[in-house]
């Protein structure tokens, strides 16, 4: 069909139901035998007999193993309140909670700080090490178990972070009672709907319903009746932005970095060499606040996924945390420096927004944790700067690109270098994975942008034709699947096509430098930050003429 192109108003994307846990609890049991009715039933469709008798025949024995299950915990709730320890590891034994290792966690957790509180250590030092150190991995804050092992040291549980508020061994057994109770309520609610009639084609009606959201909710169609060829990701139309949409003036010296705030990018923040961070908005342009405190330039920002929290690092040596929720009153409310002050020039944050990574002049990687607020990791390595260290979308990587040449892989847990790849001829200058976490783009100042597989770390391609040599960090990122975005020191905003490398568009508007542009797929616009003190979005305007026959 015929292409249209429309941007619509943010007031409708406002309307837009956020799709989150709030919606739709999938711990929810009834919501849980729900699902395994709807894919049996489409099973049953497609000819896959057998394999739904299986699922049934699963569930079944699950169901039966609940039953016995939510007995134990009743039994186990009774005998917390009662303190009947005995009881209590007797219940602990028994089938069906061996796996439950959360229940048992809080437990054994609630058995030590008892016998911590009743000063017993040598009995505390065996539940430590027989039933709590095999379950560390479900500590629910970071840094926890290790705070229980120090209360082996200490003159009371309050001293120990994790437990500043400790208030008693009988509130503490109530608490752990309400948490079981949670879990039988949680159990036992909705097992009538078993009987409900199921309608027809389940599966596929939610996942149009699914995809028709999705579509609903982005802010741009690039064609009249859009397709969706895969379910793997969202729609997201990827369309090649060929002219200005707005110019956010304001910031007093050269702006190094841009981030959408929100999922629906209602905002744009910049860091500027003027010390300063600007929220704008995005339709309107106009500047909605200015984060004040740093006492040098502004290196890098990244923002949470909800846009309540910004993240800025800056040649001060700091890493300042905000919160922007309220744009008339934005505060600090940390402030995170490195023992040896240098710039920092990147910040981060991992996929579950639980860790920032920091890295920067000193040649460190430090990863910080926001719940107990200390640096639980740090990596050493690299001989010189490091211009960019991000997570990847795993979370189980940390990748750095430095100005010693190489781009390195790190393991998040123990800390050490997994991978260190050396092909760039430059300081590199910036790193970005793909959305599906595959691909690696890296930029370096030997005028390239380079593509890895992220699993063979072979590398793919190179992109080439703007300028990146002289000047500060140049970084480069994806836009949707099939194209790449990248900053350059003639001054334009250059798109490539992934496949082909070939430049599909540049974008000319800014008087000096590009250092970074972002592509936001809600909006379909691009926001480029320059060293002429600007920043501008960039869209797809189909009365615009295109200026690809310059090239």
């Amino acid at each position: 069909g015929t292409r249209v192109h429309h941007h619509r108003s943010s007031e409708y994307s406002r309307l837009c139901t956020e799709a989150d846990a709030t919606l739709l609890d999938d711990n929810n049991p009834r919501i849980r035998r729900d699902i395994i009715r709807i894919v049996a039933q489409y099973l049953d469709s497609q000819g896959f007999t057998s394999t739904k008798v299986t699922l049934y025949d699963e569930a079944n024995v699950k169901q039966q193993r609940e039953n016995n299950y939510i007995s134990d915990v009743v039994r186990l709730r009774a005998a917390v309140l009662d303190g009947e320890w005995g009881e209590v590891d007797r219940i602990c034994a028994s089938a069906y909670l061996k796996d439950k290792k959360h229940v048992l966690y809080s437990v054994y957790k609630q058995q030590y700080l008892e016998l911590i509180d009743d000063n017993e250590p040598q009995k505390a030092f065996t539940t430590l090490n027989k039933h709590l150190k095999p379950l560390e991995a479900q500590q629910s804050v970071h840094g926890e178990f290790r705070d229980l092992c120090y209360l082996l040291t200490t003159k009371s549980i309050q001293d120990a972070p994790a437990f500043r508020n400790w208030d008693g061994i009988a509130s503490a057994r109530e608490r752990l009672a309400e948490y079981l109770q949670s879990i039988l309520e949680f159990e036992i609610v909705g097992r009538e709907s078993e009987h409900q009639h199921l309608r027809p084609n389940r599966l596929v009606t939610l996942l149009r319903q699914a995809v028709a959201y999705q579509i609903e909710s982005c802010q741009y169609h690039a064609e009249a009746v859009p397709l969706v060829p895969s379910l793997l990701s969202d729609y997201a139309p990827v369309v090649v932005p060929n002219a200005e949409q707005g110019a956010f003036a304001g910031h007093l010296g050269n702006v190094k970095c841009t981030a959408y705030v929100g999922p629906y990018a209602q905002l744009i923040a910049s860091g500027s060499s003027d010390n300063t961070i600007r929220i704008w908005d995005t339709d309107s342009a106009e500047c909605l606040a200015t984060l004040r405190g740093h006492t040098s330039r502004i290196w890098d920002i990244c923002v949470d996924r909800a846009g309540a929290t910004l993240f800025s690092a800056s040649g001060d040596g700091s890493v300042k945390v905000w919160d922007i929720r309220d744009l008339h009153k934005p505060q600090c409310l940390h402030t995170i420096t490195a023992d040896d002050g240098g710039d920092i020039y990147s910040v981060s944050l991992n996929p579950l927004e639980s860790h920032i990574i920091m890295a920067g002049y000193d040649r460190k990687i430090r990863l910080y944790d926001r719940v107990t607020g200390r640096v639980v990791q740090t990596f050493h390595g690299h001989d010189l700067s490091v211009a960019q260290a991000v997570a990847n979308p795993l979370g189980n990587l940390i990748i750095s690109g430095s100005k010693d040449q190489t781009i390195r892989f790190w393991d998040m847990m123990s800390g050490s270098c997994v991978k260190s790849l050396r092909s760039h001829l430059g300081e590199v200058t910036s790193v970005a994975t793909s959305d599906s976490g595959m691909l690696l783009l890296s930029s370096s100042k030997d005028n390239s942008n380079r593509l890895w597989d992220l699993r063979s770390l072979k590398r793919l391609c190179r992109y080439k034709g703007h300028q990146n040599t002289s000047k500060n960090f140049i970084r480069s990122g994806f836009v949707g699947d099939s194209l790449i975005v990248g900053g350059s020191e003639d001054g334009m905003v250059y798109l490539w096509d992934r496949e082909s490398t070939n430049i599909v568009q540049r974008l000319d508007g800014h008087q000096g430098i590009v250092y970074d542009a972002k592509w936001n797929p809600k909006r379909g616009i691009l926001c480029s930050a320059s060293d002429d003190w600007t920043l501008k979005t960039w869209w797809f305007n189909p009365q615009a003429t295109t200026n690809m026959a310059e090239l």
